[in-house]
């Protein structure tokens, strides 16, 4: 931004000093560089206080790791890498013929165990067995029912479906394949189209002009040339830098910890976004404004700014 507004002020000077023929001598030089050095400070100095600007924004989102419920193998495997996915779609399937033949298996016993709990409902009312006898035909058909239950969702859990609306990722589970049910061993990944995030990182200091609620603006990297409105949703309290965890280490302070910057999370609302939220990667890079409501006049300054480095990307586009 203070490169972009300086070439701005070299630019014009020199068009002031062709236009007008001012002499290049030791009077009008230091007085056109000690004068933009004083303009520049001073609208930079007003410009960043009263309307912050990031050039740490990034979009966010978050991923589900897709465990199976159930261990098998894999037979098939109907979902493609970074195709969108609507919540239920299949993913995969387990082979179901071990946990249909369970499912078989617990149901023939019950219709056995039901037969033998009416007799033994029947004996009871006669007198015939004891009450200790007729609990235990009871309990053995209800333990089958919990079977069955058991069953039936382990069954179910063969299809794995997608939690949400989505796609996966990194996925390179094939046929014939071991699926296994343990919770570090994910067998592929999956990104929520639902839970994406805009988050700008702003100097502590600017958090005296920022508030939620306040206008923004933000200029992807992977967008050259526009730029999208939002506003403040909420700033995030805490800093990473100060986290603290129960271990068996103390606290060092033999190095200064690096200053860090505090996360603002932004909300999209230009309308203009959905013909680019396909477009833009997940973890795009990119900047942020955020205007306050104090010196109004020089927000234009920082929104012309931001306009001129969302430019830039078209000749620098190596980030």
């Amino acid at each position: 931004m203070e490169m972009l507004l300086m070439l701005t002020y070299a630019a014009l000077c020199i068009t002031v000093f062709k236009v007008f023929k001012l002499p290049l001598n030791k009077w009008t030089v230091p007085t056109a560089i000690l004068g933009g050095f004083v303009l520049i400070s001073f609208i930079m100095l007003v410009m960043n206080y009263n309307h912050p600007h990031s050039d740490a924004t990034r979009e966010y989102f978050v991923t589900t790791p897709i465990i199976p419920n159930v261990s098998g193998t894999v037979v098939s495997v109907e979902a493609r890498p970074n195709v969108s996915l609507n919540k239920g779609d299949v993913l995969f399937t387990i082979d179901p013929v071990p946990f249909q033949a369970r499912v078989d298996s617990i149901n023939a016993r019950l219709l056995s165990a039901d037969a033998d709990l009416k007799r033994a409902k029947n004996l009871s009312a006669s007198g015939s067995i004891s009450k200790r006898n007729l609990d235990q035909a009871q309990a053995t058909y209800d333990d089958l029912i919990a079977q069955s239950i058991d069953a039936e969702y382990q069954l179910e859990q063969t299809v794995v479906k997608a939690p949400t609306d989505g796609f996966i990722t990194h996925a390179f589970l094939r046929p014939g394949m071991r699926a296994v049910a343990m919770p570090l061993r994910p067998v592929m990944v999956f990104v929520n189209r639902e839970a994406i995030y805009y988050t700008a990182f702003f100097r502590q200091n600017n958090l005296l002009r920022i508030e939620p609620g306040l206008e923004a603006e933000i200029a992807f990297d992977s967008v050259p040339g526009d730029v999208f409105t939002a506003k403040v949703h909420s700033i995030v309290p805490v800093m990473k830098e100060g986290q603290l965890q129960a271990s068996g280490d103390m606290v060092s302070l033999t190095q200064s910890p690096y200053p860090g910057r505090v996360p603002v999370m932004l909300e999209m609302t230009d309308p203009r976004f959905a013909e680019f939220a396909d477009r833009i990667p997940g973890g795009a890079f990119g900047q942020a404004a955020v205007y306050s409501e104090h010196a109004e006049h020089f927000a234009i300054i920082r929104r012309v700014l931001l306009r001129m480095a969302s430019w830039m990307n078209y000749l620098f586009p190596f980030h």
